[in-house]
Order: C-alpha cells, then sequence, then structure tokens
C-alpha cells in the first residue's frame, strides 16, 4: 500500500505492507524516475510476496498520467480528491510532504484493511480529456472577450462619452468601426493607445471565438456526441457550447445513478449544517463540481423562462412574486435543467470511448452485489 505525495519535479511516497511500520521512498517525477519508481515498487512487492499493490495520490493540476502508467503496469492506482480528505486545523500548519504521504497512506489501508470507502475522482479517458481542453477553450475565449468589452464600455463611460443611438448589446462591425474612427481617432494620443490595444484584443478574441466553435461545431458531430448534442438542442436555451460542455465535464453519465446524484455533482444542492437536536438545516448551494457547467446553465436557465412557456411557470411558482426568491426559483430550474440534460443524454447512450476509471467498491455496495 502506498500514498504518494506528488509535485512538479518530485514523489514522496510512504508505503507499508499490511500492518508494517511504514518506509519512505523519493523519486523525480519525470518520465524516467516514474519508470524507476514502478520497478522499484515491483521489486518490494515480489520481495514481500505481494499479491497486490495498491497506490494513491491526490488530485492537482499534474493531471492524470501518472495514474495511467501505473495502470499500464497493473498496479492499482487511486486519484483522491484533496476536498474530501481528512484535514485538521493542526494539520494544515504542520503541513510537509511526509505527513501528506503518511496521511494517503492511511486512507489506504483503511481501506484494504478495514473496507473504509475512499474519496476517489472519476479518472476521465485521454479521449475526453482532449475533448474537454476543446470546450474549456471555447469558455475560456468568451470569458475574455467579455472582459475586454466590458473595459471599453466602461473607459466610454469614464470619459463621458455616448453610445450611438443605434447601439444594441451585440457588438457589430458597425461598432467597431464607430469605436475606431470616432472614438479612439479624437482621442489623446496617450489614451488612445490604451483604447486602441483593447479594440485589437477585442478583434483577436472574436477571430479566435469563431476558430474554435467551428471546431466545436465539428466535435459535436462526431459520433461520440452527435445523438447526445442533437437531443440536448431540442431543449430550449441550450444550445452547441452549453451542451458540449455538459456532454465532456459530465462524461460517463451511467456513473450518476439517480437525479440527486447529479444534483450534487453540480453544486445545486443545499449545504448541511445539523447537528444534535438540529436535524433540518440547510444552507446554500455546495457549488461543488465544475463551475463553467454551473454558470452555462444559469445562462440557458435565463434563456428557457423567457423561450419556453412551461419553463417559465415553473419559475414564477417557485418564486411565487417575491423578489428575494429569485435566486432560489433560478437555481431550482439549473438542477431541473441539468436533470433533463442528463436524462436525454442518458437515452442515447454513451459511447466507449467516454468510459473512464470510477473508484473501488465498498463492502456496503459489494455485498449488494453479492445478494443479487
Amino acid at each position: 500500500m502506498i500514498g504518494c505525495d506528488l509535485h512538479d519535479r518530485s514523489m514522496l511516497l510512504r508505503y507499508a505492507v499490511g500492518t508494517q511500520v511504514p518506509q519512505q521512498l523519493a523519486h523525480e517525477n519525470n518520465p524516467s524516475g516514474r519508470r524507476n519508481m514502478i520497478a522499484r515498487i515491483k521489486r518490494l512487492a515480489d520481495k514481500e510476496r505481494c499479491q497486490r499493490i495498491v497506490f494513491a495520490y491526490e488530485a492537482s493540476g499534474l493531471g492524470f498520467g501518472l495514474s495511467d502508467e501505473l495502470h499500464e503496469a497493473g498496479i492499482e492506482c487511486y486519484v483522491l480528491s484533496p476536498s474530501l480528505l481528512p484535514t485538521t486545523p493542526k494539520s494544515a500548519k504542520l503541513k510537509t510532504d511526509a505527513k501528506d504521504a503518511q496521511m494517503l497512506l492511511e486512507q489506504v489501508r483503511g481501506h484494504v484493511l478495514a473496507g473504509n470507502s475512499l474519496p476517489v475522482v472519476w479518472t476521465p479517458p485521454q479521449r475526453l480529456r482532449d475533448d474537454r481542453e476543446l470546450v474549456r477553450a471555447r469558455i475560456d475565449v468568451g470569458d475574455e472577450l467579455t472582459r475586454v468589452k466590458l473595459k471599453i464600455l466602461s473607459g466610454l463611460k469614464r470619459r463621458g462619452i455616448t453610445k450611438p443611438s443605434w447601439y444594441q448589446t451585440h457588438w457589430t462591425k458597425r461598432f467597431v468601426r464607430w469605436l475606431r474612427e470616432d472614438v479612439i481617432a479624437q482621442m489623446d494620443s496617450v489614451v488612445a493607445a490604451t483604447f486602441e490595444r483593447l479594440a485589437d484584443r477585442y478583434e483577436a478574441f472574436r477571430q479566435e471565438q469563431t476558430k474554435l466553435d467551428s471546431a466545436l461545431r465539428k466535435l459535436s458531430g462526431e459520433s461520440r456526441y452527435a445523438a447526445a448534442h442533437k437531443r440536448l438542442r431540442e431543449i430550449p436555451g441550450v444550445g452547441l457550447l452549453t451542451a458540449m460542455a455538459f456532454l465532456t465535464e459530465m462524461g460517463d453519465l451511467t456513473r450518476f445513478s439517480n437525479r440527486r446524484q447529479v444534483g450534487a455533482y453540480l453544486g445545486l444542492v443545499p449545504s448541511s449544517h445539523e447537528s444534535g437536536e438540529s436535524d433540518n438545516r440547510k444552507g446554500r448551494i455546495t457549488r461543488q463540481g465544475p463551475a463553467r457547467l454551473r454558470k452555462l446553465l444559469c445562462q440557458a436557465a435565463w434563456v428557457s423562462i423567457s423561450r419556453s412557456e412551461s419553463a417559465a411557470k415553473d419559475y414564477h411558482r417557485i418564486k411565487q412574486g417575491q423578489s428575494k426568491r429569485t435566486k432560489k426559483a433560478l437555481v431550482a430550474m439549473m438542477r431541473k435543467l441539468g436533470v433533463v440534460m442528463w436524462h436525454r443524454a442518458l437515452e442515447c447512450g454513451v459511447s466507449s470511448e467516454l468510459l473512464g476509471r470510477s473508484g473501488p467498491v465498498d463492502l456496503q455496495e459489494a455485498s449488494r452485489m453479492q445478494a443479487a
């Protein structure tokens, strides 16, 4: 059993056989270092006559490359969620690599020897990781474009420049031409340089957004997404970006058993503050899971409310005519939209290309499966 504290350049391992005293290893985090680590682990397992090697490390920006290599080498590996690992104020102030590795080893020991559950992160396949890169890049470009537009509009407001009467919310070529020829050209050279740079950035992001939209439309036509994408686009308020973000961020839809799990994954369920006799204290939504998907669901929910009579009816029923319930009603519509999208996409089936690695089956689940 091995707990690994993983860093950009190094890996610190704490390992033990059964209940024996833990030992420590250190390796460089590079291709040769990982190969040496795997070979060394296997030699130690052969020496101790171990039939099973269980390896765990925390999820981070380093991705799932180490997990892939370990699985290819026949080593059981789990990537754990940092937010679900046990921490205390004391442990946060006395943090070291060795203590982190030891804590991960104790998690693995509890799972292997006592059957405790592990807070395992679902590992997406490489195909899905690549698809996510495209979708997330498109979302990021849209965010950058919005920031640039706000900077330009704020600058115009500070200088008392009124937008033309024909201006609407959408930025057209006519508006950009007005901005360059009638506004920036009349400014002082010092200020004009700043606004010229912002206008250049706006047009560069627009071109990048157009290219990514084209690539996204092509991706939506791939066999692994085509049917589900078509079904999702039938929902009022769901466009190309929202549909593809949902499919790529959710991944294997079969890993969710019911709508409660979908809502929890999206972070659209209330937090709980219950103890003792206080057994019904709910707080704000947890905001767990992919924030970029929640943002798109929020936008899609507003559009569906404005375009769908049934959605508008549900929204106003929950709101009850009270402005203070606006956010509650919107969150309810976001959750409902996410659940509906999950049901519709699941009906189309899940491609084998999107099946990743999940965590171990806990003892209760295993006994239920055996009983069945």
